[in-house]
């Protein structure tokens, strides 16, 4: 949380909310003009651990609950889980996101990659990155062109969906 102002007007604020008396805010401010900022780091770690909801408003533990008991949770297990292809791993958030949910957002690397990891097949941001953007590139579209530091938001294209129902169904050209 981030307060501006003046001296006067933090003092005010910390005295509403109880953060102290006005003498020590006072106290602490030299002059009159100068605007002080005050910053409470620890608040926003704790949101982020203790909320597995992402800033774009998706559940991933939801995500993960369906893959593990959605109709399909044999198929995908069978087809997916217990066979060594990243991409199909990759693409699997995506499908259940698209298959299941209520939202056009899309994921991004990172709640890719936390998806695998509590899946127990952990794949690094990194690695998923470079498949979203090499291997799989045919399989999904992206809401924006990439950036360093800007996060995409991944989502199946038809092409990515038949992909995976093919996949569920056992069949492949593998």
């Amino acid at each position: 949380m981030t307060i501006d102002g003046t001296p006067e007007e933090v003092a005010r604020l910390l005295q509403l909310y109880g953060g102290g008396s006005t003498a020590s805010t006072a106290a602490a401010v030299k002059t009159p003009k100068q605007k002080t900022s005050i910053k409470k780091v620890s608040g926003a770690r704790a949101k982020s651990e203790s909320n597995p909801t992402q800033g774009n408003g998706i559940d991933l533990n939801e995500i993960i609950n369906l893959i593990k008991n959605c109709d399909e949770a044999e198929e995908i297990e069978s087809a997916i889980l217990d066979k060594v292809g990243q991409v199909n791993r990759i693409l699997l958030p995506l499908f259940v996101a698209h298959q299941h949910l209520e939202h056009d957002q899309g994921l991004t690397t990172g709640e890719i990659s936390q998806i695998t990891k509590d899946l127990g097949i952990p794949i690094h941001v990194a690695n998923v990155s470079n498949t979203l953007t090499k291997t799989a590139a045919k399989y999904v579209m992206g809401d924006k062109v990439r950036k360093k530091g800007q996060p995409v938001h991944y989502k199946l294209s038809r092409r990515g969906v038949k992909y995976m129902e093919d996949i569920l169904k056992g069949k492949t050209d593998d």
